[in-house]
C-alpha cells in the first residue's frame, strides 16, 4: 500500500482522531444496512466495507485504485464482501440491484461529480437509500488556511449548493452535520451498548459544520434520530494527556532544536565576525590596489605621452630615411643605367675583339699551312740537292771546274 497522504485512510497509519472521524460515518450508516444489499463506493482500504458487512446481507466495495482493491481483498475476512476495481461513476452492477449505497468523502474528488449521483440513482432499488458525505467548504478552507487548498479535491461544497445538487437527483434529501464534540459519557464495560443521548446544543449553523452527511432517496426516508458515536479515542482527558505528552516531547525536541539553533547562530556569528575581519582586510587590500591602480594609470599616461613623442620622432626619422632611400635608389638607378650602357659598349668591343681574334686565328692557320707547304717543298729541294751532290756527274764536273756550285 502506498504511503499515507491524508487522502486515503490506511488502518494503523492514522491517528485515533482521524480514524474515529471516518469510522463514525460507517457506524451511522450501519443502522440502515441490516439484511440489505450494500455498495461502498470509493471503499479505499475496505475498513468501512468491513464495518458495513457486519449487519448487511452483502456488501460490494468499489474503488478505482488497484492498490486499494488489492489491500482490501488481502485484509478482508467477511464472506459476504466482494471488492471490484471500478469507478464510482460507472459501477458494473445491474440497475436497481442495491438497497443502500455509501459514498463517504468521494464526491469532492470527482471532476464530474454529477455522474456519481446519477449512477447511484440508477443502482438503487425502489425504497433504496443513498448516504453521501463531504467536508464543508467554508470550515475546510478555514482549517487549511495555512496549508492552502487540498490538491486532491476537484470540487468542494457549501451547504446550500450540496442540498441543491442532491435534490436534482433525489426527491427526498436530509443533510446532517457531523461534528466532533466534547461530552460526558456514563457507561459500563460492555462494548456497543445503546445509550440515551441528551443534546443541549441548539440547532447548529450549517456554515460551522465540519462535514455534511446526506441521506437521499426517491421514496420515504427512514426515521433519522441523532446519532452519537463514542470511539475508544473519546476519552477526552486521556487524549489530552496523550497530546500533552506528545507536545512535551515536541517541546523537548524544539528545545534541542533551539539550543542547536543558538549554537549554530553563535557559530554563524563567529563566522560573521571572522568574515567581517577578512572583509576589512580585503577592503584594505582593495584600497591599496586602488592606489596602485591610480599610480599605474598615471604611469600609463606618462608612457603614452613618451610613446607619442617617440612616435613623432620615429615618423620624422622614417621620413628622413625614406628620402635618403629615395635618393640612393635614384643614384643606384643612374649607376645601373651607366653600367648597363658601359657593359653594352664593352660587350660590343669584346665581340669585335673576338671577331678579330677569329680572323687572326684563321690567318695563322692559313700561314701555318703555307709554311708547312714551304717546309715540305724545302725538304724536297734539300733532298734533291743532296742527291745532286751525291751525283758522280756533278762531282766530276766540279773536279774539272764545270757545272753549278752547290755549297
Amino acid at each position: 500500500m502506498k504511503e499515507f497522504t491524508g487522502e486515503r485512510v490506511i488502518p494503523g497509519q492514522v491517528n485515533d482522531d482521524l480514524w474515529a472521524e471516518h469510522l463514525a460515518r460507517y457506524a451511522f450508516a450501519s443502522r440502515f444496512t441490516a439484511g440489505k444489499r450494500v455498495l461502498d463506493a470509493g471503499c479505499g482500504t475496505g475498513y468501512g466495507t468491513a464495518a458495513l458487512a457486519m449487519r448487511a446481507a452483502s456488501v460490494t466495495g468499489v474503488d478505482v485504485a488497484p492498490e486499494a482493491i488489492a489491500y482490501s481483498t488481502e485484509h478482508s475476512i467477511a464472506s459476504n464482501t466482494v471488492y471490484l476495481q471500478a469507478s464510482a461513476t460507472n459501477v458494473p452492477l445491474a440497475t436497481a440491484s442495491l438497497d443502500v449505497i455509501t459514498a463517504f468523502e468521494v464526491i469532492e474528488h470527482l471532476g464530474n461529480w454529477r455522474a456519481l449521483l446519477e449512477e447511484s440513482r440508477r443502482l438503487l432499488a425502489a425504497g433504496g437509500l443513498f448516504l453521501v458525505s463531504t467536508p464543508n467548504r467554508l470550515y475546510y478552507a478555514e482549517s487549511r488556511r495555512l496549508d492552502g487548498p487540498n490538491p486532491y479535491h476537484m470540487h468542494e461544497f457549501e451547504f446550500q449548493e450540496f442540498r441543491d445538487a442532491l435534490a436534482e437527483f433525489f426527491s427526498n434529501v436530509t443533510i446532517l452535520f457531523q461534528n466532533r464534540v466534547e461530552a460526558f459519557a456514563f457507561h459500563g464495560s460492555a462494548a456497543g451498548a445503546s445509550a440515551a443521548v441528551q443534546l443541549d446544543a441548539a440547532a447548529d449553523e450549517p456554515d460551522n459544520a465540519h462535514f455534511f452527511l446526506a441521506l437521499c432517496a426517491n421514496g420515504p426516508l427512514p426515521n433519522i434520530e441523532p446519532f452519537v458515536y463514542v470511539p475508544r479515542a473519546a476519552n477526552v482527558l486521556r487524549e489530552r494527556e496523550h497530546h500533552i505528552h506528545k507536545l512535551e516531547e515536541e517541546l523537548d525536541q524544539s528545545k534541542c532544536w533551539l539550543e542547536q539553533s543558538i549554537a549554530d547562530h553563535h557559530a554563524l556569528q563567529l563566522a560573521h565576525e571572522k568574515q567581517t575581519e577578512h572583509l576589512a582586510a580585503q577592503n584594505r587590500w582593495a584600497l591599496e590596489l586602488e592606489e596602485q591602480l591610480t599610480a599605474a594609470r598615471a604611469r600609463i599616461v606618462q608612457l603614452q605621452d613618451e610613446a607619442a613623442a617617440v612616435a613623432t620622432g620615429y615618423k620624422a626619422k622614417v621620413a628622413e630615411l625614406e628620402e635618403e632611400n629615395r635618393q640612393k635608389t635614384a643614384w643606384a638607378i643612374d649607376i645601373e643605367t651607366r653600367l648597363t650602357a658601359d657593359l653594352a659598349a664593352r660587350a660590343k668591343q669584346l665581340a669585335e675583339t673576338v671577331r678579330l681574334l677569329d680572323t687572326a686565328e684563321q690567318t695563322v692557320v692559313e700561314r701555318t699551312e703555307w709554311a708547312q707547304r714551304l717546309d715540305g717543298e724545302l725538304n724536297q729541294i734539300r733532298a734533291q740537292l743532296a742527291m745532286i751532290r751525291q751525283s758522280r756527274w756533278i762531282k766530276l764536273g766540279r773536279t774539272v771546274g764545270l757545272g753549278p756550285r752547290l755549297d
